[in-house]
């Protein structure tokens, strides 16, 4: 594995933003032109013993994220049988990705990113120890499920912006849309197996000790981030010092108003959440007996219509990676977000199964598509010194607007059946995200954008690398 990583403390080949890019042709005036430069190598974090643990730990920690959600969500209702229980589980998952993502922001600005990620993962382990003590003594009340459920996700919270935060000392700016779509992969791949190996170690071994075994897959990242030198401000020449509220973090909106790219994807990912979001996996369970054959079981049905999206997504980022077609263009975030609707609608509209697990696929294809390439975009486009709470704000708008898909899928669901949210959903999302891709691409660049800086080209074809004037 060769190392493809630059050295960290070295400015010149960081990119730093307003000096230029290291290996870029340069033009009068010391502008840079990165077309000139090389292209980006596929899968060049992956290449690097510097950066490859990285992604394969915040995959095994997003697993064991999964994997406690399958071992305590079973628990939980065994036990108490509450239907309200399990959409506060829902609520205290996403809710503080609503409220607090702008300030976790803040936080990865002001702190060492290592240490946060780390404080993320600690919490994550000792949320599944007390929940392994709790089982073991059969002891657990409903008011330390709701407590151990809150903690868990102030843990993802925090970790989110932070981790974000980090790619930009493993890549130079040309690279960043790439590790931001491995790392995306790699989480899902957590995401796509930690159902599976929930449910394994919940038949193996039972709920006490599993929740104990899934402390182990926190291990990996926490360990790394002992070792490694990036801090996810070497780049950007260190952290910032003053201290920001809770409310002022909030200003990074107003601050960020005059960049359309910026508020595009903040707002596709604010469509995506509340429209199909958490729809689709909520449902699911409706559509395994709709389009289960007959004489099938279900459960298997079921099963495989999981598998199918999670599966998309993973094949998704893995093939855009190796084949570089999607670039980091508000239009292709918005075309995919919309092809992510589209595929939705078919899904609820078919009675065959084979067409069901192929819509799904595409749909998972479509969603890593549209938010890999978001994420990009909001890195790429933020201004230095507010980047980590620009951040913050897609996590508001994209993991904490799916507080509200619960209410979506509820109301919907009521009038007009499941299948028929999914339908109005997809619908919904699909056009909108085609009219938030023709706003997020017209109109002026942002007047207060930096000088001489590489940016992303925000029209409807391709990518353009080209100096700021």
């Amino acid at each position: 594995m060769s190392d493809t990583s630059q050295n960290p403390g070295d400015e010149a080949g960081a990119g730093k933003v307003g000096a230029g890019q290291a290996g870029a042709g340069k033009v009068g005036g010391g502008h840079v032109v990165a077309g000139q430069a090389a292209g980006p190598r596929r899968f060049s974090v992956l290449r690097s013993w510097k950066t490859a643990p990285y992604l394969v730990g915040s995959g095994t920690a997003m697993m064991g994220d999964n994997i406690e959600h399958v071992i305590t969500y079973w628990v939980l209702w065994q036990k108490f049988e509450s239907p309200a229980l399990v959409g506060f589980q829902l609520i205290s998952h996403w809710l503080p990705f609503l409220l607090l993502s702008v300030y976790a922001g803040s936080l990865a600005e002001r702190f060492d990113c290592r240490r946060l990620i780390q404080i993320g993962q600690i919490m994550f382990m000792v949320v599944s120890l007390c929940w392994g003590i709790l089982f073991l003594t059969d002891s657990l009340q409903l008011w330390q499920a709701c407590v151990l459920l809150v903690i868990h996700g102030l843990a993802g919270c925090l970790w989110g912006p932070a981790e974000q935060m980090m790619l930009h000392d493993f890549v130079d700016r040309k690279e960043l849309p790439s590790a931001v779509r491995l790392n995306a992969t790699f989480r899902s791949l957590g995401i796509l197996f930690g159902p599976v190996v929930g449910s394994a170690l919940l038949l193996g071994v039972g709920a006490t000790w599993g929740i104990f075994i899934n402390i182990i897959f926190y291990l990996p990242l926490t360990i790394f981030l002992i070792r490694t030198p990036f801090t996810g401000h070497l780049r950007s020449g260190g952290v910032r010092t003053a201290r920001t509220t809770l409310i002022q973090s909030l200003r990074v909106l107003i601050d960020v108003r005059h960049n359309r790219a910026i508020v595009g994807m903040l707002l596709l990912a604010a469509l995506a959440s509340t429209t199909i979001g958490a729809v689709l996996q909520t449902a699911m369970p409706v559509f395994g007996d709709i389009l289960n054959p007959v004489g099938g079981d279900s459960d298997f049905t079921y099963g495989v219509l999981l598998f199918a999206m999670g599966a998309g997504g993973v094949l998704g980022g893995f093939g855009l990676e190796a084949t570089g077609w999607i670039k980091a263009v508000p239009a292709a975030a918005a075309m995919a977000a919309a092809a992510m609707g589209v595929s939705s609608l078919l899904f609820a509209l078919t009675s065959h199964l084979w067409v069901a697990v192929i819509m799904l696929v595409i749909a998972g294809v479509s969603k890593i598509t549209a938010e890999s390439t978001e994420m990009a975009i909001i890195q790429l486009e933020a201004p230095p010194e507010i980047r980590g709470r620009v951040i913050g704000s897609y996590a508001t708008f994209g993991p904490g607007m799916q507080t509200f898909s619960g209410v979506t899928v509820g109301v919907l669901g009521t009038i007009a059946t499941i299948p028929g949210a999914v339908i109005i959903g997809g619908t919904v999302l699909a056009i909108g995200a085609v009219a938030i891709g023709t706003y997020a691409v017209s109109g002026r660049r942002n007047p207060h954008a930096p000088i001489a800086t590489v940016s992303i080209d925000s029209g409807w074809s391709g990518i353009g690398w080209q100096s700021r004037s």
